[in-house]
């Protein structure tokens, strides 16, 4: 078993889920995926990660709604969830932070910055 932090990636788009993915794992992370919002929350619940990357424009529960059921769930309500999103209007990103969103990144992104955003919400430190 390893001993890698493990980061659930939620995202119905197979090109974003596989890049979101590489960058992760590359970084040392063990990676699952989910390609909708039930099955997001389904992982979460069964086996919190240290962190969760959520896209919010996902079938069956958007990630907005993923965000509000983790944050109300003690065993998930401090996990670090990081919205990734082509939402970028400023209202979106505010209703992001306000439903408890860690952090917000929009797409299309760099995956460095990607990678140093988790970097320092699991491990305490920025990316390299």
């Amino acid at each position: 078993m390893s001993d890698a932090p493990v980061v659930l990636v939620a995202d119905d788009d197979d090109d974003i889920l596989m890049l979101v993915r590489a960058t992760l794992t590359a970084a040392g992370y063990d990676v699952v995926t989910a390609r909708d919002g039930a099955a997001a929350l389904d992982l979460l619940r069964d086996r919190p990660p240290a962190a969760a990357v959520l896209d919010i424009a996902m079938p069956m529960l958007d990630g907005l709604e993923v965000l509000t059921q983790a944050r109300a769930d003690p065993a998930t309500a401090e996990l670090p969830i990081v919205l990734l999103s082509a939402r970028a209007q400023e209202a979106d990103v505010a209703r992001g932070y306000d439903l408890g969103a860690s952090r917000y990144v929009r797409k299309p992104f760099s995956p460095k910055e990607l990678r140093a955003v988790v970097d320092e919400l699991v491990r305490g430190q920025p990316g390299r």
